[in-house]
């Protein structure tokens, strides 16, 4: 008699899910801490931020261009046009102090940083390590002209914070996955796929998944409906992602202590901050305030 047709993930992808330096788990949050954390998000008031500035223009041959998607940074905020944090160079000027974690969401750090000290061990965990920044992705549909256009998607890259990575989804679901890279350039073979979930977590760290892979996000999902908050005039969110990453305190710097430069080319996005942020309204109160004697 024929054995019955399998069901569920494949042996080769329940394989995948085991692999070392990377966890995932498809029913991290609570439903109660699910519902506190998406109505924390509708009161956020995500920035369009623009990839250049005056003093990081646009290289030779490229324009001025909006990212993909609006954002919202907790603890510390890397500015497009600041050119994210990139050890072991590009570490001043680049992480703007930002308001801290909302007891909700400080307490699936908690959790997580758990978890990961269970996982990693010396160099995968460097000394200090804590998720002290967290970069609030959304994603879907947004408004060009009179059309709307999919960006629900982000390209191959790495994320160069030292340390494990941490994630949480919600919203449709979304596929992640991980490729290799042996030429400049090319990316051969996918080595880990996995469909990212409402609720989810997913954690990850060490040399495979941080220096000898690059990530991306194919597609999310319309299969739920989802439309989440906050409502914006020109972007329709299907799908929020919270990434959790690490940067050396000594480089995490107040606005009124970058550079010249830094501080012109990241005033305007700091006051529309502030007209919904009493944490931003205070940096450039600071900033304001004559030195102490």
């Amino acid at each position: 008699m024929a054995l019955p047709p399998r069901r569920g993930p494949s042996l080769a992808h329940k394989a995948r899910q085991r692999s070392p330096g990377h966890h995932y788990n498809a029913s991290f949050l609570s439903s109660v801490d699910r519902a506190d954390i998406l109505t924390w998000l509708g009161g956020l008031h995500p920035l369009w931020e623009e990839r250049y500035s005056k003093h990081f223009p646009p290289p030779p041959g490229q324009q001025q261009r909006r990212l993909l998607r609006p954002v919202y940074w907790l603890g510390n905020w890397q500015f497009a046009c600041l050119d994210y944090y990139r050890p072991p160079k590009g570490v001043l000027n680049r992480c703007v102090k930002a308001e801290p974690f909302p007891a909700v969401l400080q307490r699936q750090v908690t959790k997580v940083e758990e978890l990961a000290r269970r996982m990693f061990r010396g160099p995968d965990l460097p000394k200090g390590w804590h998720l002290n920044t967290c970069l609030v992705n959304f994603y879907g549909s947004r408004l060009e002209e009179d059309r709307w256009v999919d960006t629900a998607r982000v390209g191959e890259h790495k994320d160069f914070e030292p340390g494990p990575v941490a994630s949480l989804s919600f919203g449709e679901r979304a596929l992640i996955q991980f490729v290799t890279s042996t030429r400049p350039g090319e990316r051969d073979a996918v080595v880990l796929e996995q469909w990212l979930d409402d609720g989810s977590l997913e954690l990850f760290g060490g040399k495979q998944w941080k220096e000898e892979t690059f990530h991306r996000v194919q597609r999310v999902d319309t299969r739920e409906g989802h439309d989440l908050a906050p409502k914006l005039p020109d972007f329709r969110t299907r799908r929020i992602n919270l990434t959790f990453r690490y940067v050396p305190d000594v480089h995490v710097t107040p606005f009124a202590a970058l550079s010249t430069e830094a501080r012109e080319d990241v005033r305007g996005y700091m006051e529309r901050l502030a007209k919904g942020s009493a944490f931003f309204r205070a940096e450039l109160a600071r900033e304001a305030r004559p030195p102490a004697p």
